[in-house]
């Protein structure tokens, strides 16, 4: 695959990006790549087109199929695995997001309400960190409960509401 200037530096921002996300640099540009291809690629393809060793780009094909945002395609007289993109952004925004939830923010939800009721039996600890303990907890709790709230909004509901911005606010009694 031949990349244009421009897809390079797209490529390249989405690698930096990722990392700034978490992400390894070669998963990210691995993802990015394959977003933009106009048919899937194998991994001699992909290794090629972004010059990164083999063993980098199969383990970047991994976590982005753990992730759900690839998926491998078998092309008919081609014994190679290929893979291709999720090309709808809001799809994989969404994967993302839930992905993280699922591995940061449910961890630390269950950990703060564990911390919360040890706080609450602990008479050592101070009053005034027992109160901030739990309110982040119910704060998390509360996050969790919204997410799963608007995970359930058709997302034409939640596009116009994302195009209102702040003029919800004139819906909304205060």
């Amino acid at each position: 695959m031949r990349l244009t200037p421009a897809m390079q530096k797209y490529v390249r921002h989405w690698g930096e990006m990722g990392t700034r996300w978490s992400m390894n640099r070669s998963v990210a540009q691995v993802h990015a790549l394959l977003y933009l291809a106009e048919a899937p690629l194998n991994a001699e393809e992909i290794t090629e087109t972004l010059e990164i060793a083999r063993s980098n780009v199969s383990n970047s094909l991994k976590e982005l199929q753990a992730w759900e945002l690839i998926r491998l395609v078998h092309i008919p007289g081609d014994r190679r695995d290929h893979f291709e993109a999720k090309h709808d952004p809001w799809d994989m925004l969404m994967l993302i997001v839930e992905g993280r939830k699922r591995r940061e923010i449910d961890p630390t939800t269950e950990v703060l309400r564990e911390i919360a009721r040890e706080a609450e039996a602990d008479a050592d600890t101070p009053e005034q960190a027992r109160a901030k303990i739990k309110a982040m907890s119910s704060f998390m709790d509360q996050l969790s409960g919204w997410y799963a709230q608007m995970k359930q909004i058709p997302r034409p509901v939640l596009l116009k509401l994302m195009g209102l911005g702040a003029r919800i606010t004139k819906f909304v009694s205060r």
